[in-house]
């Protein structure tokens, strides 16, 4: 009995709080983080940015939470961005790709690979569709009938490397970027 918290601070003659409040169980307590590794993210909702630490051990999400270093948030986040551990962990979380052909009356479950591919043999012919080599005798290298618009989350380095490919690559004139907007 001398173990049980009130018996030992009785006995001590202590105050009671701190370790004196414990029993052994809670001293070998421990966070739900610890021995996990951590990556510095940025919240994936809005254009505010605010910094995510994510948790993870052994391929696995663990938990995340707000970045105390981030000069945006201070470790500060909103619901939503409290709650983005639920959407890469949530059961019902869709996984794969919903495709309705045209003039089907029936969804398809494709996997990521077919679906990329669609997307940019879609792309590749709408631009070849209509690709401007020249103007007036002079080189142009242009596609006007695609458009990018960028998410809000998305950092400098990342629309740097929109713009060229999109751009440089493609020949594509209408590229903004949502935080614009």
């Amino acid at each position: 009995m001398a173990r049980w918290p009130v018996i030992s601070q009785i006995l001590r003659k202590s105050d009671g709080m701190g370790p004196d409040a414990m029993s052994d169980e809670t001293r070998r307590l421990a966070p739900r983080t610890a021995g996990t590794d951590v990556a510095r993210s940025v919240c994936p909702y809005c254009a505010v940015g605010c910094g995510q630490l994510v948790f993870h051990r052994d391929g696995r999400l663990v938990a995340i939470e707000g970045d105390p270093a981030s000069p945006i948030s201070e470790g500060h986040l909103c619901p939503k961005g409290a709650a983005s551990y639920e959407l890469l962990t949530h059961p019902a979380r869709a996984t794969h790709v919903k495709y309705r052909p045209p003039f089907g009356r029936e969804w398809q479950m494709l996997d990521l690979e077919t679906a990329l591919d669609m997307v940019a043999d879609r792309l590749w012919t709408t631009r070849e569709r209509g690709f401007t080599e020249t103007r007036d005798g002079l080189p142009l290298m242009q596609c006007a009938n695609v458009a990018h618009l960028g998410g809000a989350t998305l950092d400098n380095e990342e629309n740097y490397l929109i713009k060229k490919l999109f751009a440089g690559g493609l020949g594509m004139v209408a590229i903004s970027n949502q935080a614009r907007i």
